[in-house]
């Protein structure tokens, strides 16, 4: 199966480190403030530092994916974040606690994992497992259904011009040959007449078959074709709208 990044949920660069002590907390931005007590200070793997005190959910201090943290530990810890003009610093007086713990993106459950058995989670544009690391980045649109492939994995349907149902790995069953079979050659370039062949060059595109002497090209649309534009194009059904397959096109109902 393909493997579409090669972190590992086990990797120490993907883990959260945890820091518990009493300490002193200075942030440095349009404003500087300083607060010390119990606290604990949590870095996330995207360098998101938070520091928590006892009292609700809002930490006393943060920073939201930091340029650099750097980490030091003598007797103690200490914990300096930077981010633009804003900088955070975290100095224990005395250290409770010091830890680094997997971390991984939290997701709705949808399969296991052919490969390792543990569970497969959607969280934004990919599924990944839990346990093994392997992680399919989904098309927009795509929804990932109960069914299986014959691999083990999910299958996801995807509405490009017709649904598609296909295997979550691109290697096990691409969609960009399941559009190519359905679609090339299908529809005719409003420029100069010639086919459009359905390619992949930067996104999944409609482009003309006299390229580079016609440069026309458009990107294909998630939605189910409905009908013909006025000019010539395909019409896409875009949920509260119907839209032509060329964005730009204002003759589209």
């Amino acid at each position: 199966m393909s493997r579409t990044t090669d972190v590992d949920p086990r990797d120490p660069t993907r883990s959260i480190r945890v820091l518990a002590g009493e300490c002193t907390t200075i942030y440095d931005g349009d404003d500087r403030e300083e607060h010390r007590g119990h606290v604990a200070v949590v870095v996330k793997p995207d360098n998101t530092v938070l520091v928590h005190d006892a009292d609700g959910y809002q930490p006393v201090a943060w920073l939201t994916r930091a340029d650099a943290v750097s980490c030091a530990r003598d007797g103690g810890f200490s914990l300096t974040a930077q981010s633009g003009d804003e900088h955070l610093r975290v100095v224990s007086h005395t250290e409770d606690g010091y830890g680094s713990y997997p971390a991984t993106e939290a997701g709705r459950p949808v399969g296991t994992c052919p490969d390792c058995e543990r569970t497969l989670v959607r969280a934004g544009g990919a599924v990944s497992c839990l346990g093994c690391g392997e992680r399919y980045g989904l098309p927009a649109g795509a929804t990932v259904r109960t069914e299986t492939c014959d691999c083990g994995l999910p299958r996801m349907r995807v509405e490009r011009g017709v649904p598609f149902d296909l295997c979550l790995d691109r290697e096990c069953e691409s969609l960009d040959d399941a559009v190519r079979e359905e679609f090339d050659r299908a529809w005719d370039c409003p420029d100069c007449g010639d086919d459009l062949r359905i390619i992949r060059r930067g996104g999944l595109l409609a482009g003309c078959d006299s390229h580079p002497d016609c440069e026309a090209s458009f990107a294909i649309p998630a939605g189910t074709v409905v009908g013909t534009c006025p000019c010539g194009l395909p019409l896409f059904d875009a949920g509260t709208r119907q839209r032509c397959l060329d964005s730009t096109c204002e003759r589209a109902g």
